[in-house]
């Protein structure tokens, strides 16, 4: 009896083993310049090469969760843009740590334990997509021309090699997440990963549902919801809405009369000089970036349709999406980021100071397992070129949601880049029957927000006085609702 138990305790001892040393060694972090401290969990980085004959390399970090990684969740978290790095969510929302910028004579920021992480609850892949993004690259240039179906392809490639990697997390739930233009990344690549599912790819990845935060979806309801928001936040007069909403027929986006543009010229009057992330904070201004930019922008040749003359674009100067037109959807076809049509280094209304410096630092670079020398970590960039070839998300949440996938859409309700009214509206017009009607829900005995709950595994929920990025906005309640949700409870 005495040898069954000790039998049973070297098998038991030799599986959590195994365990934590199936992972590559040659990943793991084991310090980061800017922090002093003990990691409270293992931390992971490196490239997992999706194409050998173009050399084209995905950069990950990888943070296993701090309460149980072997059972909790594995969730990959994507940024938008496109051309935005997914350092922007580790650094500045739900990373493991906290930074501090670095004082004058201080050649680094400081790091601090982030007690409102996302690894409190899930392990959690943070992955620079699409190659020349962040820090991935491609030794093929060509490979930084790409689109939605692309992207899409390329990080499911992504996902099956990583696996392969990290064996031991395949018996784990997993998700994707994302927010901004990932509202494009996360439902077409959950669309790829089942399809892989059905044609039975291997290794087989036990794809339970997924996350959107402020995410581009359609063009209708992405760009009809700007006025509706403008309007419900004081942000223009009630005669104006009356007037426009007249005149232009709900029909916001895609104006069709020189009265309903004259009155949307008004509106975009009104709203300018918001900072659009979020209405109730001031407006950062980068000290290096240009004082005036232009109203009428040309795009690089190279963004040009055969044929399309050399006309200025009507793009007013600011973006939204952290990357894509103030005040309009994300239309079919090539994509311009924001560098390329700013021609500046520095996102509207945000400081990415702290990121851009950690980022680059050589030693920084060198703990991290990254590529050194010319590669410059942007938090947008302009390396690629990026057609929206995917069309509207409605067909892929709706196919995705009536398999049994569950997805939560979520919305910081003072975000104008992408308003709550238009995710608000595309998930109501599913057509899916209402099993949670619209209420309150609260964090700390304290309203955080409002959810509405559908058949078909679909919740909305906005989250009260956070902006384009919520968790960068409410921490805490972020954690909450996205530990609520994870674990299948009520939010």
């Amino acid at each position: 009896m005495d040898n069954l138990f000790l039998l049973i305790v070297f098998l038991g001892l030799s599986c959590f083993l195994s365990f934590f040393e199936a992972a590559p060694e040659n990943a793991l972090i084991k310090n980061l310049p800017g922090f002093n401290g003990t990691f409270p969990s293992k931390h992971y980085s490196g490239y997992v090469t999706i194409d050998e004959s173009h050399g084209k390399n995905l950069f990950y970090y990888y943070v296993f969760s701090e309460r149980n990684p072997s059972k909790d969740p594995v969730v990959l978290w994507l940024n938008g843009g496109p051309g935005c790095s997914s350092f922007d969510g580790f650094i500045y929302e739900h990373g493991p740590f906290n930074f501090q910028a670095a004082k004058k004579y201080e050649s680094l920021p400081k790091l601090h334990l982030n007690e409102h992480s996302w690894s409190k609850v899930s392990n959690i892949i943070y992955l620079d997509s699409p190659a020349g993004v962040g820090l991935s690259y491609s030794d093929n240039l060509d490979d930084y021309n790409t689109g939605d179906v692309k992207t899409a392809t390329d990080t499911h490639t992504f996902l099956l090699k990583w696996f392969e990697q990290y064996p031991e997390f395949l018996s784990n739930p997993f998700y994707i997440a994302g927010e901004s233009y990932a509202g494009v990344y996360v439902p077409t690549l959950a669309n790829e990963v089942v399809k892989g599912l059905d044609a039975g790819l291997k290794p087989t990845i036990n794809f339970k549902g997924y996350i959107v935060g402020n995410g581009v979806t359609d063009n209708d309801f992405d760009g009809n919801a700007l006025v509706p928001f403008a309007h419900g936040m004081g942000l223009i007069s009630d005669d104006l809405y009356q007037e426009v909403s007249t005149t232009c027929e709900g029909n916001y986006w895609n104006p069709t009369s020189k009265d309903c543009i004259k009155l949307l010229s008004k509106v975009n009057e009104d709203v300018d000089g918001l900072n659009i992330y979020d209405i109730l904070e001031p407006c950062y201004h980068d000290p290096e970036a240009k004082t005036n930019s232009p109203v009428n922008i040309k795009l690089p040749s190279s963004f040009r349709e055969i044929g399309e003359s050399d006309k200025p674009l009507p793009v007013r100067k600011r973006m939204f999406g952290r990357a894509w037109p103030f005040r309009a959807p994300v239309r079919e076809g090539l994509v311009p980021t924001w560098p390329q049509l700013l021609g500046s280094n520095s996102v509207p209304c945000t400081s990415d100071e702290v990121a851009t410096s950690w980022l680059n630092n050589p030693a920084v670079r060198k703990a991290l397992h990254a590529k050194e020398g010319e590669l410059t970590w942007e938090l947008c960039t302009d390396n690629i070129s990026y057609r929206h070839d995917a069309g509207s998300m409605i067909k892929y949440h709706k196919n995705l949601t009536t398999r049994g996938y569950r997805a939560l859409i979520f919305s910081g309700d003072h975000d104008m880049c992408v308003p709550y009214t238009g995710s608000e509206a595309w998930t109501r017009s599913l057509g899916y029957k209402v099993l949670d009607e619209w209420r309150a829900w609260t964090y700390n005995d304290q309203v955080a927000g409002y959810t509405q709950g559908y058949e078909n595994n679909l919740t909305f929920l906005t989250m009260k006085g956070a902006g384009h990025t919520v968790p960068e906005y409410k921490p805490r309640e972020a954690l909450a609702f996205y530990t609520r949700w994870l674990a299948g409870e009520k939010i």
